[in-house]
């Protein structure tokens, strides 16, 4: 839990950090009392803007957050833990007087108005929050740290790296990834022969990387055809398959474009339960995911251990997209593990482990009401003019302007993440997203419907058999016997 609210504190200001801004910088949140009632992630994050704001570090804020919640057809504004037990909706976001920043839901199936709604509730509810912030921080701010100055030598590197103009953008018409980054590599490679050894190497590959996203974004605003050729709401090809491990309980393998996730599940009784020992008590928990990514999926070598931050929080994604749809434990007193093996990735790695553990759920038996899929949604905008971008490859997420991923099932959105990197957008932008997403979306379930369409009937012989039997009440006596001796 800490690592997810760790997160949740990150996503909305980095963005805001001046890229010239070079000083490490660490913000740490102690609850110090918990009253029971109002869960804290919320109060961290409003506190962290404001120690940011007091600091003098350079930071274009501040940022609130809140949480909205959907009970009886109505928003609530920061639901108690009591009342997260009512709600059919869990929405976090972030952001500052102008936009939202960042959002990070689960929802039982509502749809893309009602989503949309939560997020301009929870803007508005937030901007007094922001007043106060502002109001502190003219009263006992620091002094501004002061920003350093653009290198003398920017200019000439500059014009240098405008030179390979075309080779970037040669090499940004390979649809294969692997091609593509071998031929930016030479491109590189020719800007740092051509420099020289007389500049700095940092500044020179920032350079680089500006350089290349202008490239890109400015021939998707201009042309509106992507890296792949793709125009900006086509979904790559999708190859899906269920039940390719016979000794699995359930299993599929999701490739779409040069992305593809293992999903196995695999199911356990009441005994295998994740316990869970939080604030608010310990509680126990029938579903659990794992998403991994090794390096291997993007062709590195690198240390396999613990799931870091990333990991832990696409799983997380995944297991809030999946969760709706499972049927309640009375009907079905199954423990759940889903474990999402990354085999290759190309962006939206995430959203390929829901469509990937929805079918193998399907495979392993387990009743879903529907089947999910999820689909990764990219932002390129420049002043006035901006493209949504749908299913968004790994280079397209690095040199864009937003992150959304959106899950569900045709019925609505049972999960919703966004990240932006510019100030913020508007409802606009951000409905024209769920819009896309939902057409995206329904686009994959189609493609998912080839490999299964439903869950099968039955469990793997390998999976254990849970009977539940009625007895009758003047029996139960001589089921436990004279001080439980039978029973025992």
């Amino acid at each position: 839990n800490e690592t997810l609210v760790s997160r949740l504190i990150d996503r909305p200001i980095r963005p805001l950090f001046p890229s010239s801004f070079k000083c490490e910088t660490q913000v740490i949140c102690t609850v110090l009392a918990h009253d029971m009632e109002n869960n804290p992630d919320i109060a961290a994050m409003i506190g962290a803007s404001a120690a940011l704001c007091l600091s003098g570090v350079p930071f274009f804020g501040p940022i609130a957050a809140a949480r909205v919640g959907w009970i009886d057809g109505e928003y609530v504004l920061n639901p108690t833990v009591a009342q997260m037990d009512e709600t059919a909706l869990d929405l976090v976001l972030a952001g500052t007087h102008e936009g939202v920043l960042m959002v990070e839901s689960e929802a039982q199936e509502l749809s893309e108005d009602v989503m949309l709604g939560a997020v301009n509730f929870g803007h508005d509810a937030m901007k007094p929050v922001i007043d106060a912030i502002i109001d502190l921080a003219e009263s006992c701010a620091k002094e501004p740290r002061a920003l350093p100055e653009e290198p003398a030598e920017t200019a000439e590197i500059k014009a240098v790296i405008d030179g390979f103009d075309k080779p970037f953008a040669d090499a940004y018409t390979i649809a294969d990834k692997t091609e593509r980054q071998a031929a930016l590599g030479e491109v590189r490679a020719a800007v740092k022969e051509k420099l020289g050894e007389d500049y700095d190497s940092v500044l020179v590959g920032s350079l680089i990387k500006a350089k290349e996203a202008d490239v890109v974004r400015g021939s998707i605003l201009k042309t509106g055809n992507r890296i792949d050729g793709r125009d900006t709401k086509t979904v790559r090809q999708i190859v899906a398959e269920a039940g390719f491990l016979p000794r699995a309980h359930g299993s599929s393998l999701f490739t779409r474009g040069e992305t593809q996730a293992m999903v196995v599940a695999t199911l356990g009784t009441g005994q295998d339960e994740q316990i869970i020992d939080a604030l608010v008590g310990e509680s126990r928990s029938n579903f659990m995911l794992h998403y991994n990514f090794p390096p291997y999926s993007v062709g590195e070598a690198g240390r396999v251990g613990s799931p870091g931050r990333r990991e832990i929080g696409h799983g997380k994604l995944a297991w809030r997209a999946l969760r709706p749809l499972l049927p309640k434990k009375e009907d079905f007193p199954y423990t759940i593990r889903l474990v999402s093996e990354i085999t290759e990735s190309n962006g939206s790695s995430s959203m390929a482990t829901v469509c990937g553990g929805s079918l193998a759920l399907m495979d392993a038996g387990v009743p879903l009401d529907r089947p999910v899929a999820g689909i990764a949604m990219g932002l390129i905008k420049e002043g006035d003019a901006f493209a949504v971008l749908s299913d968004i490859l790994g280079d397209e997420d690095h040199l864009g302007d937003m992150d959304f991923k959106v899950a569900g099932s045709e019925a609505g959105v049972t999960s919703l993440q966004m990240d932006i990197k510019i100030t913020s957008i508007t409802p606009e932008i951000m409905e024209i997203a769920l819009d896309q997403a939902k057409d995206g979306r329904l686009h994959i379930l189609g493609e998912m419907s080839k490999a299964l369409t439903s869950a099968r009937d039955g469990l793997a012989d390998s999976a254990p058999k849970i009977t539940t039997m009625s007895i009758p009440l003047d029996k139960i006596r001589d089921i436990i016997g004279p001080g439980g001796k039978i029973i025992r």
